[in-house]
């Protein structure tokens, strides 16, 4: 291969996929890692970092198509970078996502479990989303091939970001990742909007009245909607919000914030209920949950319950035992296992959260949880232990950077009998098996997809101590 840092490639076959979204091609027995293709491609590739053992590089042009690609179903695919596999049938989706785990596992985990477990696909692989977020804009995202002289991008547009731009918006008409009526809402809005000559956000510049959209469905049939505003507008703010109650009279929720600062986060921000209820209920097995605007819920209901069904599984409860929560969240997977142990003991940093997780557990009239906020390196010290009880199991569920490396050091100081470890990123969660290794054998291990047709994996991993 060349020795230039970029140059081109011509009729380069895609061999077999990588990891998050990539795959690989050789050149001379040098690793290429490319975006944007599917094993089967024959693409010319644009090498843009070369390194002395592998390299980089995007998509040029595909040349020929692999015989594995389906059409994908979504009018903005390629635009929007939501469902980035879509062009790949879902039972391949499922045997790469298996294989990226194992692999993952093995190569820095150093570590392979006693047992893989089928990859635990979705039944629904469209319309599965509870939460979707969409963004007002008054820039227009339009892709480079439509580009012409004298193109303007100013146009109010309600939609999503633009892959890696943050000033541009992809307007969207239909989006097949959450069922009614959220389509409808949207559209809704933005005729309305419009129609009324009010302002969408400059992203840029951070002015106009309508900033983001939010909109939430529970297996219930209830609907929440906030509507977030740029502008302290009181009067058009009540009429946007008396618009949209009298279109759709069957929101459960309708709520609005008005957000003026820079960045869009809306969990420092007051959510003020226009209509309905403050929350929505949703159900796992025979748990209800509430959710309220700013509360945090596994975004793929049906088969967040299919995952708690396998951490259930590994952590197989006996009735007596004393279970840790850690990185535990609104406390879901803890209350979904709180009938198969004596006591729950959940720990989590965002101190609303636990605020949730006290809700819950007081909305299923369970008495034996208990949830704490903290840092977990902090409160999970020998009083905390001595007080609470020292655990027989114990349940992670980290950011996607992992575990902190003190919190690995003190499972390995007090010898759980049993770990469940559950990670949206099976690389960091490689990394902290070679640590936990020393004292504990990976006995099981469960890939569970998510997120259809994006490359997005979930992983569970039963340890047991040696």
């Amino acid at each position: 291969m060349s020795k230039k840092k970029k140059f081109i490639l011509e009729n380069i076959l895609i061999e077999s996929y990588a990891a998050e979204g990539k795959c690989i091609a050789r050149q001379n027995e040098k690793v290429i890692f490319v975006e944007g293709v599917v094993p089967g491609d024959v693409a010319t590739l644009f090498v843009h970092k070369n390194k002395k053992d592998w390299a980089e590089a995007k998509v040029n042009a595909i040349t020929t198509l692999s015989k594995n690609r389906v059409t994908p179903f979504c009018d903005y695919f390629g635009v929007c970078g939501g469902c980035k596999w879509q062009m790949l049938p879902y039972e391949l989706q499922l045997s790469y996502k298996e294989q990226q785990v194992k692999d993952q596992l093995r190569r820095i985990g150093r570590v392979e479990a006693e047992e893989s477990l089928p990859i635990k696909g979705c039944n629904e692989t469209s319309l599965y989303r509870n939460k979707l977020e969409f963004t007002f804009s008054n820039k227009q995202y339009i892709a480079p091939e439509d580009l012409k002289e004298g193109t303007s991008f100013d146009k109010n547009v309600l939609g999503f970001h633009a892959p890696r731009l943050f000033d541009k918006v992809i307007d969207i008409e239909f989006c097949h990742l959450q069922n009614e009526p959220t389509n409808a809402i949207r559209n809704f809005i933005r005729a309305y909007a419009l129609e009324h000559g009010l302002t969408f956000h400059d992203i840029r510049n951070h002015t106009g009245l309508l900033r983001n959209l939010i909109i939430r469905l529970s297996s219930l049939g209830e609907v929440m909607v906030n509507l977030v505003f740029g502008e302290n507008n009181e009067t058009l703010i009540q009429q946007v919000m008396k618009a949209v109650l009298e279109k759709f009279p069957a929101i459960t929720s309708l709520n609005y914030t008005i957000n003026l600062k820079l960045n869009d986060t809306i969990y420092d921000q007051e959510v003020i209920c226009y209509a309905g209820k403050e929350f929505i209920s949703e159900k796992l097995e025979d748990f209800q949950f509430k959710i309220s605007p700013k509360s945090f819920f596994q975004t793929n209901t049906r088969q967040a319950e299919e995952l708690y069904r396998i951490v259930r599984q590994f952590a197989d409860c006996k009735g007596h035992e004393i279970l840790y929560d850690l990185y535990c969240g609104t406390g879901s997977i803890g209350i979904f296992l709180s009938k198969n142990v004596q006591k729950i003991i959940g720990v989590e940093t965002v101190e609303d959260a636990i605020k949730n997780a006290e809700e819950n557990a007081a909305f299923n009239h369970l008495e034996n949880t208990h949830f704490f906020a903290g840092d977990v390196i902090k409160i999970c010290n020998q009083d905390f232990f001595i007080k609470n009880g020292h655990p027989d199991i114990v349940i992670i569920d980290p950011p996607r950077a992992g575990c902190h490396e003190k919190l690995i050091h003190k499972l390995l100081e007090l010898k759980v009998p049993r770990i469940v470890y559950v990670s949206c990123n099976p690389a960091t969660q490689a990394r902290d098996l070679a640590l936990l290794s020393a004292q504990y054998t990976v006995t099981k291990s469960q890939a569970v997809d998510m997120f259809p047709h994006t490359h997005h994996v979930e992983n569970v991993v039963q340890l047991n101590l040696k």
